[in-house]
């Protein structure tokens, strides 16, 4: 990669172009921690898990994330023993710890062990040893799975030719995508802020538009994650975790998913709960929601925070009977 009169020369063994703007999209890596006797192991990241035709004994994951407990719920599922080890007082990272801890709960009844606030000292034959308050255990593992993060792939793809600025986790970027160098866009993991397929593709179409003198720009507040386990959890906005941090006055209004005929009728009773944060103006700024199916709910509350809806104002929308989507209106009238 170069640049040569205005124009960025990009080229490789067979092929080389010559382009006015440019777009990297190179993603993200699986992040290998320094862990003793890893490097002696024949361990899974999820792309082996994922291309695997047999199914282990036994299977101890490293690493609490989204990733490492959506195959935790897979292997479960499946018949796998399956503990979790995570550093972290709770599993899922940044996500609302209310739900994590009804997610994590729900997986313990079904077998899954969960090592929180512990670390992994070393892995080798006997196993893995993992460490809490001192003391140390060996966790029986017939495959390790490593799931502690990703990082950006800016690795050998040339940026460095083109001065690119870097920040701590990627490429930065500004508010429409483009990097220090005007005619370079940067989407998807590479730049770090969200690594999530749908953000990718919001990030790509900013990028797009402003190359193509269309007004509109990237907003990180309204991108809503979600756990593909079963039941799903998924969340967009604001946690009460970030507000306490910020010192910001908020209140919770909340609801069992139970309150929804057609949840109990689709989930055998299973447990749920639908949870909105609301701010000093009586305004939605996060919903975070357990139980299925959340991945396809959580885009109605990403909407209502969007467009700064009050409850009164979300309390108009019509939902139809039956359906899961009903508890936001519960919720709202609780």
């Amino acid at each position: 990669m170069g640049e040569k009169d205005g124009r960025i020369h990009i080229s490789s063994e067979d092929e080389s172009y010559e382009v006015t703007y440019l777009m990297v999209c190179t993603g993200s890596d699986t992040v290998i921690p320094p862990i003793k006797g890893l490097t002696d192991v024949d361990y899974w990241t999820s792309k082996e898990a994922l291309e695997s035709t047999q199914l282990p004994r036994s299977l101890v994951i490293i690493g609490g994330g989204v990733i490492g407990m959506e195959f935790a719920s897979f292997f479960n599922s499946m018949g796998v023993r399956v503990a979790v080890v995570e550093m972290m007082p709770e599993i899922l990272g940044a996500m609302d710890k209310e739900t994590s801890a009804m997610l994590r709960a729900d997986y313990t009844k079904r077998g899954v062990n969960f090592y929180l606030n512990t670390k992994v000292i070393e892995v080798g034959k006997a196993g893995v040893t993992v460490e809490r308050d001192g003391k140390t255990t060996v966790l029986e593992a017939d495959k390790i799975l490593v799931s502690v993060g990703r990082k950006a792939n800016i690795g050998q793809v040339g940026l460095d030719k083109l001065n690119i600025e870097l920040h701590r986790s990627g490429v930065k970027v500004n508010e429409h995508m483009q990097t220090s160098h005007p005619h370079v866009y940067a989407c998807g993991d590479i730049t770090g802020h969200s690594m999530l397929a749908h953000t990718a593709i919001r990030e790509s179409e900013v990028a797009i538009n402003h190359i193509l003198g269309v007004e509109d720009k990237m907003n990180y507040d309204y991108i809503p994650g979600v756990v593909y386990t079963n039941p799903e959890l998924a969340g967009v906005g604001k946690t009460e975790e970030e507000l306490i941090a910020g010192g910001v006055s908020y209140r919770v209004q909340k609801l069992p998913m139970v309150y929804s005929g057609r949840f109990i009728a689709e989930n055998e009773l299973g447990n749920g709960l639908c949870k909105l944060i609301l701010d000093e103006d009586e305004h939605i700024i996060g919903c975070h929601l357990l139980g299925n199916p959340a991945s396809e709910l959580i885009v109605v509350a990403g909407i209502a925070i969007e467009h700064g809806y009050t409850v009164e104002e979300f309390k108009k929308n019509v939902f139809p009977h039956p359906t899961v989507g009903e508890i936001f209106h519960e919720t709202l009238f609780a």
